[in-house]
């Protein structure tokens, strides 16, 4: 594996991420960020954060599939949320955990999430983008 998860001593241990992620591979992955669109690019939980969530996920695996890669090898994830509140949180953590179930379990690089006020269309609730690290 490329990527080693790292809570350090002296900084707080969140349940949703690891505070640091060590990279050592050669290949770099980016993937744009993913929204709540099926296959066909209609949209998929509107109004729902946890099924946006879910499928914004389900997109990110799929892309790092296709470049060879998993949610084991990110390095770094980066979600905008739209009208971001702290009680939103436990719909975030369901979308998170449904998707997990579905890809296997999930690895929990460091994440950094984002408020903002909107995003390209206004059913979008959540972006989701990852950069990977392959050997």
């Amino acid at each position: 594996m490329a990527i080693t998860l790292v809570n350090p001593d002296g900084l707080p241990e969140v349940e949703l991420y690891r505070q640091v992620s060590v990279a050592t591979g050669s290949k770099l992955v980016f993937v744009a960020g993913q929204v709540a669109r099926d296959e066909h690019g209609n949209p998929v939980g509107t109004g729902d954060v946890a099924a946006q969530v879910e499928q914004a996920y389900l997109n990110v695996a799929t892309a790092l599939a296709a470049a060879g890669a998993s949610f084991a090898d990110v390095a770094k994830l980066t979600a905008y949320l739209v009208d971001w509140t702290p009680e939103k949180f436990e719909q975030f953590m369901a979308g998170r955990a449904r998707a997990s179930a579905k890809l296997g379990g999930a690895a929990l690089p460091p994440f950094t999430g984002i408020g903002v006020a909107a995003l390209a269309e206004p059913d979008m609730l959540i972006e989701l983008e990852a950069t990977a690290v392959l050997d």
